[in-house]
């Protein structure tokens, strides 16, 4: 089929005539050279209609694979016809040890007499199998290496989405610090400005009793020369007024005001809260053997979310709170974890007691052992945009205080005061009709 049948030889440039057969484009031209009306096939003698005939593209690239494997056919058996560079014989034996081929002459020599020997063929058999092996074994090993390489391109993206988170919350925080030094600001202006204003007053007041007392004086002071310039009868004769108007005259009062210094301090939880959050901060995770059976735990137990259905027949998930506690509790120490929400319903967070009755109609509150607080979100229905509720809880347990922060504006919210003598389980839940709700455990790194 890649042979010529004119030339015998390997097809070149194959050219394919109307009857189907193939020949080379030189030959066949050739053949046909001088002729003149009708072209018959070298093999059928077919009349072709003219000289023009179709390059055979695909019989080409054919005929270069069957010359290929024909060369490497002729390469493989000249190499299994290379001879005994000792003793000039083929060489049909392996040795297992030295891992050499002989020759029947070496395999009586003492230096491969006690090694295992086998047959060439059986020899490239069992180490072709080995290879084989050592392909699979290297095809695993570079499809691992793909997947850890893609591995480490998520890990990349994922460190760069928490750079990039941290820089908006590093952003919001200088907003809100700006927000707040602004008002800081304005408010210290206002009150210097008031100040101010107070002082001009008093000083206006002030000069006013100065000029007054100024006008007092010299007009006593004109009477008094006027007295001393009469004779002495006419002085005497007044002299008692004159005495009591001077004895009478009272002192200005010196005027003075201490100017009020005005400072800008930062409130205690811009330094507060991000001590404790580095200091007491814990990695907690679910349990799902404690959720609610309307709840979908994520993989890694960090998320909580509604399942959309969960058999309206279980009356018991109908009724009770949709809850779910940490998979560790905590009976001693100081410990701080944040909680984000996104979407739109109600949701509660806080603590319980390890023995709080899960999964029953009982209201969660103080005096059957869980302090939570109860919110109320909308937000987008994306981590993304950034807009989403963040919780802080802090226990102090020997101090007998659980509180709650807003870590958005960096605002406390509310304290329970409380004797802890038992193990506390932290405590999430999501309200009944909070169907879009997705609850998540987050880690300041």
């Amino acid at each position: 089929m890649a042979s010529c049948p004119i030339c015998l030889d390997y097809l070149r440039n194959p050219v394919t005539t109307e009857c189907g057969h193939n020949f080379c484009s030189s030959c066949i031209h050739q053949r046909w050279e001088g002729l003149q009306g009708t072209f018959p096939c070298p093999v059928c003698l077919h009349h072709c209609p003219d000289r023009s005939l179709k390059r055979n593209t695909q019989l080409c690239h054919m005929t270069k694979i069957v010359q290929q494997i024909t060369g490497m056919r002729g390469k493989r058996k000249r190499q299994e016809e290379r001879p005994c560079k000792k003793h000039r014989e083929s060489l049909a034996l392996f040795c297992g040890k030295d891992l050499e081929l002989l020759c029947a002459q070496c395999r009586v020599s003492s230096d491969h007499g006690a090694h295992p020997l086998m047959p060439v063929e059986e020899a490239a058999a069992t180490h072709r199998r080995k290879l084989k092996s050592c392909i699979e074994s290297l095809t695993e090993q570079i499809k691992d290496t793909g997947n850890r390489s893609e591995m480490q391109v998520s890990k990349c993206f994922e460190l760069r989405q928490r750079i990039e988170h941290q820089k908006d919350e590093l952003h919001s925080e200088v907003k809100q610090l700006k927000d707040f030094l602004e008002k800081e600001h304005n408010a210290m202006l206002s009150s210097l400005l008031t100040e101010t204003t107070n002082v001009e007053e008093k000083l206006m007041k002030e000069k006013n009793q100065i000029s007054n007392h100024s006008s007092i004086l010299y007009s006593q002071l004109g009477d008094i020369i006027r007295q001393c310039l009469q004779t002495d009868v006419d002085l005497l004769t007044g002299i008692q007024s004159i005495h009591n108007r001077y004895d009478k005259l009272e002192t200005l009062a010196i005027f003075s005001y201490e100017l009020k210094e005005e400072s800008c301090s930062l409130p205690p939880h811009y330094f507060g809260l991000r001590k404790m959050i580095h200091t007491f901060q814990v990695d907690l995770t679910l349990d799902p053997e404690t959720a609610h059976p309307s709840l979908i735990i994520s993989r890694d137990r960090k998320s909580v979310t509604h399942r959309t259905s969960f058999g309206l027949q279980n009356l018991q998930a109908c009724t009770s709170y949709p809850a779910v506690l940490s998979s560790k509790g905590c009976d001693a120490g100081r410990h701080f974890w944040q909680v984000e929400v996104r979407g739109t319903g109600a949701w509660s967070l806080g603590l319980c007691k390890e023995s709080f009755p899960k999964n029953t109609p009982m209201r969660p509150s103080p005096r059957n052992g869980c302090w939570q607080l109860q919110f109320w979100t909308k937000t987008s229905d994306t981590w993304d945009s950034g807009n989403w509720e963040r919780i802080g809880i802090f226990l102090d347990y020997e101090l007998g205080e659980v509180s709650f922060y807003n870590l958005i504006n960096r605002s406390h919210l509310y304290t329970f005061r409380e004797r802890f003598t038992v193990k506390l389980m932290p405590y999430f839940c999501l309200g009944a009709s909070s169907k879009s709700l997705v609850m998540r455990i987050v880690k300041d790194e």
